[in-house]
């Protein structure tokens, strides 16, 4: 039995918590009596309650996100009403900033920071029934160079068949104010000798997916430049993703990200907003021209994947606004456009904007923005789904001929907005849309813009290239009656029904 549980719900299986695994590396003596135990977040509250309790803990620490902040609430009431002589600590961003906007108050005790000494030192006073007083305990930041790393306890399973998350500094240069990061005080970096020999352990057990979570990992040339030659010295295929930051791409950094392979390398560029007057109000940098120059470097001269983030939502941005950087985004690349809506998060200074911007937000998790004097309900609410169809129709890569043919006669921003709001009343949901009836609808759509034999051979090309090579029937039929010289093609018009 283990007297120590270190749990977490994640958004996915895929997903590992780096941050129990460093706990669980600075546990020192106490580590032998302490396991992990990941779930996911859809999984049944008290199926999870009960599977920790089996083990008779005497502490369970549970780490917080965004989120799991309701399903995580919901666990400890659960724990705590079976077991309640059973510890509970909680960590992470949702519970170490407050006030709390979700109920924790049943946990004993909350961590708030970098819990790897503050956590140790918590789980030895309770051993020794030396139960402190205070229960929300502010940690201290750890010594970097002290503690010990956490990459020996990703096991087997994680190696094979999950993202190994890594990381090779802390913090953040930068006073965002929509983002955690701009909290911390300074970028500190972890020892890069130990720091490789670890990534090099982990990749002769087999890891060949590695998600750098470093919010700035082009800061420091030094370390950034060592660790792109680990991956450069490795034989592909293996995946590793960066977040970087949009003007810092000096050439010895340019010339290391040419020579990786095609699907190796993934880049999380965080744009945000292209207007200088919006990212100012937010006291984000933004040297635009030079973003724009790396973009076109990316885009044309190496084969990494981007993955570019806009916010809607943001104070002072009109929806022109949005649709401005959503434009110019496309023009410069074909790279995957993350759109997302603005959130408050916990510990951010973005409250501050209010009133000035009639700012209000939801009071759940994720906290996102309801309205604002720029954007109405019903215009966010029409946002929402646009990101979504976004995913679809454009981030997804599955049409990529056909997709420019929504905008092919002006903005591209007005054009999907169209696109999307029809789509909406053909389906009145955002999920669960399969590939046939997205075929279906884009084809229906398009053919009222463009001539039908346009938008099927656009179709047939994007469909053809995918491994699947699946083809619905009525484009199979016009394909085979464009054989047979048919001209009499019928083009189907726009249906007032749903389909």
């Amino acid at each position: 039995m283990h007297t120590i549980l270190l749990t977490t719900l994640n958004a996915r299986y895929a997903h590992t918590a780096l941050g129990l695994r460093y706990l669980y590396a600075n546990l020192h003596e106490l580590q032998s009596e302490t396991k992990i135990i990941e779930f996911t977040m859809n999984e049944q509250i008290q199926s999870i309650a009960e599977d920790l309790l089996k083990h008779s803990p005497r502490i369970i620490g549970i780490g917080v996100y965004i989120w799991n902040a309701a399903q995580s609430a919901e666990l400890i009431q659960t724990l705590k009403k079976v077991s309640p002589q059973t510890i509970i600590v909680l960590g992470g961003p949702e519970a170490g900033y407050l006030p709390h906007r979700v109920d924790f108050s049943k946990a004993d005790y909350i961590i708030s920071g970098e819990g790897e000494v503050a956590f140790y030192d918590l789980c030895k006073k309770i051993f020794a029934n030396d139960l402190p007083e205070e229960k929300f305990i502010k940690a201290s930041l750890p010594d970097l160079k002290a503690i010990s790393l956490p990459y020996s306890a990703f096991n087997d399973e994680d190696v094979e068949h999950r993202y190994i998350y890594v990381e090779a500094s802390r913090g953040c240069p930068f006073e965002c104010e929509f983002c955690l990061s701009s909290i911390d005080e300074k970028v500190r970096n972890f020892p890069l000798d130990q720091l490789l020999g670890e990534f090099e352990t982990l990749w002769q057990r087999g890891a060949r997916n590695f998600k750098f979570i470093d919010r700035t990992f082009n800061l420091n040339m030094t370390f950034a430049n060592r660790i792109l030659d680990f991956f450069l010295s490795k034989e592909p295929p293996y995946f590793a993703h960066f977040e970087v930051i949009p003007d810092h791409f000096p050439d010895v950094l340019k010339a290391k990200i040419a020579q990786f392979p095609a699907g190796s390398l993934q880049l999380e560029i965080g744009i945000q907003t292209l207007d200088p007057i919006i990212a100012k109000g937010i006291n984000r940098p933004l040297k635009v021209e030079k973003i724009f120059d790396n973009l076109r470097f990316l885009e044309n001269e190496t084969s990494a994947h981007m993955h570019l983030d806009l916010i809607v939502g943001l104070p002072g941005e009109s929806i022109e606004g949005f649709g401005r950087n959503l434009d110019t985004l496309v023009s410069l690349t074909h790279s995957e456009i993350q759109i997302g809506i603005l959130k408050n998060l916990s510990g951010t200074t973005l409250s501050r904007h209010d009133q000035a911007h009639g700012m209000i937000y939801s009071d759940t998790p994720p906290y996102d923005i309801l309205q604002n004097n720029h954007l109405s309900f019903e215009q966010i609410q029409k946002m929402k789904r646009f990101a979504r169809f976004w995913d679809i129709f454009y981030n997804s890569g599955s049409f990529t001929k056909t997709v420019p043919l929504i905008w092919s006669q002006g903005s591209i921003f007005e054009g999907f907005y169209a696109f999307s709001e029809w789509i909406y009343t053909q389906t009145l949901s955002t999920w669960k849309i399969s590939l046939d009836r997205q075929i279906t609808l884009i084809h229906i759509y398009l053919c009222e813009l463009h001539e039908t034999a346009i938008v099927e051979e656009a179709l047939i090309k994007d469909l053809s290239a995918r491994p699947e090579k699946t083809i619905p029937f009525f484009l199979r039929q016009s394909t085979q009656e464009k054989k047979t010289k048919d001209t009499n093609t019928v083009t189907p018009k726009r249906q007032a029904k749903r389909i």
